[in-house]
C-alpha cells in the first residue's frame, strides 16, 4: 500500500468507486456500472485535467468523512453536500488543494442526491475488467468485489503540489431544484403502445417512489397501460423505459441487468439521465419525445468536450 493516500472514516449511506464504467462485457451478464451522474462525474476529472476516465469516489446522500495522508489537489461536483476541509467550508463545482493530515467532511445533501469527489491523477485502484467501477451484484470493481468503501479503507492517491484552483461557472451547474423534463428515444417497442397510452405517458407527471438504486428508477403516481404481447427477453440499453405490468414505468440505469423482457417504451438520451441520477423521491418526472438527431449531435459534442 501507498503511503500516499485518501483514508475512509465513514462512508455515509454508499460510496462507491467509479469511473467510465466496463463495456463488452454483456454477453457475459456483467453490466455497465460506472458514475451514475456521468456530468458531475466528468466535470469532477475536467477541473483536475484528469483523463476522462480517472476513478472517482460517488458519494450518495453524504454524511461522509476521509482523512488525507498526501498533500494533493481535490475536486467536488453534483449534489450540494456543504463539504468542509478541516471545518472550512468548500466551494462545490470546484477543485482545491489539501494537505497531508487534513480532514475532509460532507454534510447530508441539500440539493441533489450524489457529489462526486476526484483527485488529481484519479484513485490509483487495479481495475477490473478494464474499469475500477463498483457493481456489488457483480462483485467487481472498488477495493475488492464489488463491496462499498468501508471505514479504513486506504484509497492509493499520487502526492502534488498546491496549484491554482478551478471553478466552474454557473451557467454549467444545474439547479437540481427545477422540474425534470426527460426526453425520449422512441424504439421499435414503442408501436406496441396504444396511442392512449402514448398520448397519457408524455401529458402525465409522475413522481420517482422510494424504490430506486443504481438499477434503475421506479415511478408512481400514475400508471401507462402495458402491451399484453409476449415478448423474447433482450438486451437492455442504458436509460431504457420498461414498463411492467403494474404500469409503473421503470428507468433502467448503469447497475441494469443485461436481458429483460418487460415493453419498453423507448429510452432516456444519455445527456438527461445525470439529472434523473440527482433526482430523490417524491420529485415530479415529465417526459418529452426527442429528437434523434438532435440528441446524438449534442452527445457528440459532450463526448468530444469531456474526451470519452
Amino acid at each position: 500500500m501507498s503511503r500516499d493516500y485518501i483514508e475512509i472514516i465513514k462512508p455515509g449511506a454508499l460510496s462507491l468507486l467509479q469511473d467510465l464504467g466496463r463495456f463488452g462485457q454483456s454477453q457475459m451478464g456483467i453490466t455497465q456500472g460506472g458514475a451514475l451522474d456521468d456530468y458531475a462525474y466528468s466535470w469532477a476529472n475536467k477541473l483536475l485535467s484528469n483523463p476522462a476516465g480517472a476513478a472517482c469516489i460517488e458519494i450518495t446522500l453524504g454524511q461522509s468523512s476521509y482523512r488525507i495522508n498526501a498533500d494533493c489537489q481535490l475536486a467536488i461536483t453534483g449534489a450540494e453536500m456543504n463539504a468542509k476541509l478541516d471545518d472550512q467550508p468548500i466551494a462545490n463545482w470546484a477543485s482545491f488543494n489539501a494537505r497531508k493530515g487534513q480532514t475532509l467532511s460532507f454534510a447530508i445533501a441539500q440539493s441533489g442526491l450524489r457529489s462526486y469527489l476526484a483527485v488529481k491523477h484519479g484513485f490509483q485502484v487495479e481495475p477490473q475488467l478494464g474499469s475500477t467501477s463498483t457493481v456489488a451484484r457483480d462483485k467487481l470493481g472498488g477495493l475488492t468485489q464489488g463491496l462499498a468503501l468501508q471505514p479504513g479503507d486506504k484509497l492509493p492517491v499520487i502526492a502534488t503540489q498546491a496549484s491554482k484552483q478551478n471553478q466552474l461557472s454557473f451557467r454549467f451547474t444545474p439547479d437540481y431544484s427545477l422540474p425534470i423534463k426527460l426526453r425520449v428515444i422512441e424504439g421499435f417497442q414503442t408501436q406496441l403502445f396504444s396511442d392512449e397510452a402514448l398520448n397519457h405517458f408524455y401529458q402525465t407527471s409522475f413522481t420517482v417512489s422510494q424504490n430506486i438504486n443504481r438499477m434503475g428508477y421506479r415511478l408512481t403516481g400514475a400508471k401507462v397501460d402495458a402491451p399484453t404481447d409476449t415478448l423474447l427477453s433482450e438486451g437492455i440499453a442504458l436509460g431504457a423505459i420498461q414498463v411492467p405490468p403494474d404500469g409503473e414505468p421503470i428507468i433502467l440505469l448503469n447497475d441494469r441487468q443485461t436481458l429483460g423482457g418487460y415493453p419498453k417504451l423507448g429510452c432516456v438520451a444519455r445527456v438527461d439521465l445525470p439529472r434523473l441520477a440527482q433526482a430523490k423521491p417524491g420529485q415530479t418526472v415529465s417526459f418529452v419525445k426527442g429528437d434523434l438527431s438532435e440528441l446524438q449531435s449534442i452527445w457528440c459534442r459532450w463526448a468530444d468536450y469531456f474526451g470519452y
